[in-house]
């Protein structure tokens, strides 16, 4: 909303730089506010878009300064790594806590992706550890062999963004404990191999909390066609992100392309349903 204080004859506007509200002057321009508040900045970003020229500032905009190879503060990472966003959306995303079951190939896709856009927290339950089988798909490294996943994982999403909570359960999921794990969070992202494990969490979560959102994964193996993996609304909290086919077997393993375009269409779904967008 355009929001205008007068004070005598100078109209004052409201702006958010580096997504801290400030005054400045109507008919403001883009270099005129570089000079008085980051002369040093290299990269500016106008409302989620570069600006490579001078521009008119209008109320409401959201303008980030950044200096190439700069350190930031704490609060500064925050408002840096989500300069490129839609205004408007990270104070949304920032609220939301999202459940991830399994930390395998598509959770820890999944987390790191929403790490990425500012998610507030992550509860995050596996009870693995880190194989060098898993290096061929799964967001781990080679020093990271033997470590359990959530520890791995935290470690990782930690260094991407601090900002983010993680809580994480080194145990395996069960219909007894499920709720322990993932009763506060508004969305939970199944990310399990076995189809058994699949179908104990998805009958027990939508039994259990028919309210929230579940966003499941099938058909995710081989190297088929990328565009056959679609997200599907089943119900009406109920998604699934996969071709539904081509399960991992004998001549058909499981390999980073598809298994993290399937990760990213749940991730996705997740930052659609925060934003109260319909999936798809």
């Amino acid at each position: 909303m355009a929001v205008f204080l007068c004070t005598g004859y100078v109209q004052i506007m409201l702006i958010y730089l580096n997504e801290k509200q400030i005054e400045i002057k109507n008919g403001g321009h883009l270099y005129a506010l570089r000079e008085q508040n980051k002369a040093d900045a290299d990269l500016l970003i106008v409302n989620g878009y570069p600006a490579s020229t001078d521009q008119e500032l209008h109320a409401g905009d959201h303008v980030t300064m950044i200096q190439q190879g700069e350190q930031p503060s704490a609060e500064e990472l925050e408002s840096l790594m989500m300069a490129r966003h839609t205004p408007g959306v990270h104070e949304k995303v920032k609220q939301g806590c999202v459940g991830i079951a399994g930390a395998g190939g598509l959770g820890s896709h999944v987390a790191i992706a929403l790490a990425r856009v500012g998610i507030g927290q992550l509860n995050i339950a596996d009870f693995d550890i880190v194989e060098p089988s898993n290096l061929n798909r799964q967001q781990y490294f080679i020093d990271q062999i033997g470590m359990p996943k959530v520890h791995a994982l935290r470690d990782n999403l930690q260094r991407i963004n601090p900002g983010t909570k993680i809580k994480i359960f080194n145990q395996k999921v069960t219909a007894e404990n499920l709720a322990d794990f993932f009763g506060d969070v508004e969305i939970l992202v199944e990310a399990f191999d076995a189809a058994d494990q699949k179908a104990m969490l998805t009958n027990t979560f939508l039994c259990n909390f028919p309210e929230k959102y579940l966003v499941a994964a099938s058909g995710v193996a081989g190297y088929e066609a990328s565009n056959s993996i679609r997200t599907t609304k089943v119900t009406e909290h109920f998604y699934l992100c996969g071709d539904g086919i081509t399960a991992a077997e004998p001549g058909r393993g499981l390999m980073a392309p598809r298994v993290g375009i399937a990760a990213h269409h749940q991730a996705n779904a997740v930052l659609q349903l925060l934003l109260n967008k319909v999936p798809g």
